[in-house]
């Protein structure tokens, strides 16, 4: 059961934060003062795939909630961290950032402590 709930944790966390990424990016620059938070919650509202990403993180924190019920702190966290990994992934392959050999050896780093972790 903590390798399923484990899964809908990376993979809502994963979707939610490329949507988010994506969204935010088309909207542009936002200003941190009273317009621009309006202008901010305005585009969450009428932005169905920001609307999505709110909603999966919503599932993703409730699972993590479940998840911590039946397995340590110690085991949930590192695990979550396989989002890294996948975001990571996505952020070049979907997102057309430019991920350098620093943060590819980082995420493999995570990788590997997912992978101990996990044994």
């Amino acid at each position: 059961m903590k390798w399923v709930l484990l899964t809908v944790i990376v993979i809502c966390t994963v979707l939610s934060d490329v949507l988010q990424s994506h969204e935010m990016k088309r909207s542009g620059a936002q200003r941190v003062n009273a317009r621009g938070l309006a202008r901010l919650l305005r585009t969450v509202a009428t932005r169905r795939f920001l609307i999505l990403s709110i909603v999966l993180m919503a599932i993703s924190f409730f699972t993590f909630m479940a998840l911590l019920q039946r397995e340590p702190l110690s085991f949930a966290v590192p695990a979550s961290a396989a989002t890294f990994i996948f975001e990571t992934m996505l952020a070049k392959w979907v997102l057309h950032e430019a991920v350098g050999k620093r943060r590819a050896a980082g995420a493999l780093l995570v990788l590997c402590g997912v992978v101990l972790l996990s044994r």
